[in-house]
């Protein structure tokens, strides 16, 4: 049965409150939460980017669910600090914390004054990365020399069990690339048949694990105040890879998305007033092959998140579940 998860959006939402909606998405009958490590958030006025690492043992702390997030190892943070983020929160926290890693995106990666390297080359430092924490949550003294440098660096505090390491990945190509090394996929969208594809492609190259969607929503009690929150607070979904990887700061995903017709944002998320419509494509997408559905409401108000929050709790997750 799909699991349905709660994203807590760092980029909108000041992490003190998002502490207090991971709570409220437990007690309302979510199964999980993630959220994502974000430097910047997309748009100048979302306003908000908490460290995604101190604020998750928080969240664990005040929940009993699983959480997860995405991050990028390599230029901003290195592997051995991630490695060390990682253990710490498993050893803390065991069977309830899941990392994805990813290539990166400019707005979080530029800030270290290091050259925003072409994709092929970060998809290879990723995996350097990835060998790198794997070696490290095993125990293991690690000295490497290639995109990254590693000296003789070892991580002390360690979880019995590693915490799962997925691929956070968008494309057909990423999601076959990363099946060689992943432990799951997570990858995000709002059209079942793209979505599926993904899966596909990564199944087909011996994915193994669980995999997961993360889903935009824009949910208001009209179809008007819905497309205006999809407008105002996640526009910047509008921007598709690969361009959203190399756009450097929040003021030029505004600009560059400041023209976003009804139709192209229906297009980067679920965009409704409808209880049930919303419903039948969370059931489209879980029959899409995936094992997680991570609901993110776009609306950044409390009120948004709130009456978002119950809805799900009190009639969409429970229809979904009876319709399993």
């Amino acid at each position: 049965m799909t699991a349905y998860g709660y994203h807590c959006s760092h980029e909108q939402i000041a992490p003190s409150r998002l502490v207090r909606h991971a709570v409220r998405a437990q007690q309302a009958g979510f199964d999980a939460a993630m959220c994502s490590d974000h430097l910047a958030p997309w748009l100048p006025e979302q306003g908000h980017s908490g460290y995604a690492f101190s604020w998750l043992g928080a969240a664990l702390q005040a929940t009993s669910l699983p959480f997860g997030v995405v991050t990028a190892p390599g230029q901003r943070t290195h592997p051995v600090t991630t490695a060390q983020a990682i253990a710490t929160l498993g050893e803390m926290f065991p069977g309830r914390f899941w990392a994805a890693l990813g290539s990166g995106e400019a707005m979080n990666e530029h800030v270290t004054g290091d050259p925003w390297l072409d994709k092929e080359t970060r998809e290879r430092r990723l995996r350097e990365c990835v060998d790198v924490i794997r070696a490290l949550l095993a125990g293991e003294e690690v000295t490497h020399d290639g995109l990254v440098r590693v000296d003789r660096a070892r991580v002390y505090s360690l979880p019995a069990e590693p915490p799962p390491l997925l691929a956070a990945a968008v494309s057909l190509e990423s999601a076959a690339e990363h099946a060689a090394w992943a432990d799951g996929l997570i990858t995000v969208g709002s059209e079942p048949g793209a979505a599926r594809d993904v899966v596909h492609a990564y199944r087909d190259a011996g994915g193994r694990g669980p995999a997961r969607l993360q889903v935009h929503i824009a949910f208001a009690e009209d179809e008007a105040r819905a497309l205006d929150m999809a407008r105002r607070d996640w526009r910047n979904a509008t921007i598709g890879a690969p361009e959203c990887w190399d756009i450097a700061f929040p003021d030029e995903f505004a600009s560059r998305s400041d023209g976003a017709t009804d139709d192209q944002l229906r297009s980067a998320m679920i965009v409704t007033s409808d209880a049930g419509a919303l419903r039948d494509r969370l059931a489209e997408l879980a029959d899409a092959g995936f094992d997680d559905l991570m609901l993110h409401q776009v609306g950044a108000e409390a009120d948004d998140q709130e009456a978002f929050i119950d809805l799900l709790g009190e009639r969409i997750l429970p229809e979904l579940r009876g319709a399993s």
